[in-house]
């Protein structure tokens, strides 16, 4: 049976495409993240803090800030660690992570996210937050390496 040319062609950079694609993919590593948020608001709020990415053996620092929009009303603390997976090197923890959200802390309580940076940089984060926080927003994670 003979393909035309064409045929065989895009077939066959179609192939290089999704190897490539793989490739990458396969070497692609993960590291762990321990991150502390303050935030605060008003309508308008605002969020500061910092954290350690674990890569490699190695720490680096990092700097978090955002804002967020919607219904946001009082101040909390979170404190999360979890894993980043999808990064080649340290500096693609850096970037911004967007979400939409929802949810109530009064004294404390338990908190969860699943996050996404443009390099494809993906964050599994848990744990806590304590302060009187009532959010409905729309919010950004800006994480800078110092």
């Amino acid at each position: 049976m003979k393909l035309p040319s064409a045929f065989r062609a895009a077939l066959l950079a179609l192939s290089a495409f999704a190897g490539a694609i793989l490739s990458s993919a396969a070497h692609a590593d993960s590291g762990t993240v321990s991150l502390t948020i303050y935030k605060a608001g008003w309508i308008i709020g605002g969020s500061g803090g910092g954290g350690v990415l674990n890569f490699h053996g190695r720490r680096y620092p990092l700097s978090v800030g955002g804002l967020d929009y919607g219904l946001v009303f009082g101040g909390s603390k979170t404190v999360l660690r979890g894993r980043i997976s999808n990064i080649n090197r340290p500096s693609d923890v850096a970037g911004v992570y967007g979400a939409a959200g929802a949810g109530l802390a009064i004294g404390g309580g338990a908190r969860a996210i699943v996050l996404t940076n443009q390099k494809g940089a993906v964050l599994e984060l848990a744990g806590h937050q304590v302060g009187l926080m009532a959010n409905a927003d729309l919010s950004g994670l800006a994480i800078t390496m110092k």
